[in-house]
């Protein structure tokens, strides 16, 4: 019995370093916590200032924003991707340190790579959005461009963001076909999708 909880072991671990040579293991379920706090926090803001100047979302982000509303939005976004970015490095470093796993290797390497290609694009596609004041469709585009990253990048990380990856994608283009429910997908793709994803990988793998 003990000989055969041995070989188990053994396989465990192999199956460990196999993963840990291909894949970037790493990545913290509370990585995906705190950015989707700040999306909510992110969203809130631009509904409370949407309420404050009496702009209606669809009408308005049609062709109706001034030169100072479509700054403030941009502002709001940039500041939750930074925030959102560094909370998210914070805890995968921690949770690499904390395994003793490194930080910046191949897999790693890969997986950047194959997130920002996308949404390289996806931003470009955006600023395009924007330049013919299409700024209804900014959102669900964020949302679809978004989990094509993920979905690209899933193959060299844990497999649970493929899901989320799927999930955004679907809901950018539900988001796509009702343009006037824009700020609701968003708040749920990068808020509450973040939350309920970072919850269950964090009690998957590191409780």
């Amino acid at each position: 019995m003990n000989q055969q909880q041995e070989q188990l072991e053994t396989l465990h671990e192999i199956r460990n370093i196999m993963d840990r040579s291909s894949r970037f293991i790493s990545l913290s379920g509370l990585s995906g916590v705190f950015p989707g706090l700040l999306a909510l926090v992110g969203a809130a803001v631009v509904k409370w200032y949407f309420s404050e100047n009496n702009i209606n979302y669809y009408n308005d982000l049609g062709s109706n924003l001034t030169t100072q509303d479509i700054f403030f939005l941009l502002g709001v976004a940039a500041t939750v991707l930074l925030l959102g970015i560094c909370a998210a490095a914070y805890f995968t470093v921690r949770n690499a340190r904390k395994k003793n796993h490194r930080i910046w290797d191949s897999q790693s390497k890969r997986l950047a790579v194959n997130l920002a290609i996308p949404l390289a694009a996806g931003g470009t596609f955006c600023a395009i959005l924007i330049y013919h004041n299409l700024l209804y469709l900014v959102a669900p585009s964020m949302l679809v461009f978004y989990g094509l990253a993920l979905l690209n990048g899933s193959k060299y990380t844990i497999s649970d963001i493929r899901y989320l990856g799927i999930f955004e994608i679907v809901l950018g283009l539900l988001a796509s076909f009702f343009v006037s429910y824009g700020l609701l997908s968003w708040t749920i793709g990068f808020g509450m999708l973040h939350i309920v994803y970072g919850a269950l990988v964090y009690f998957k793998y590191e409780r």
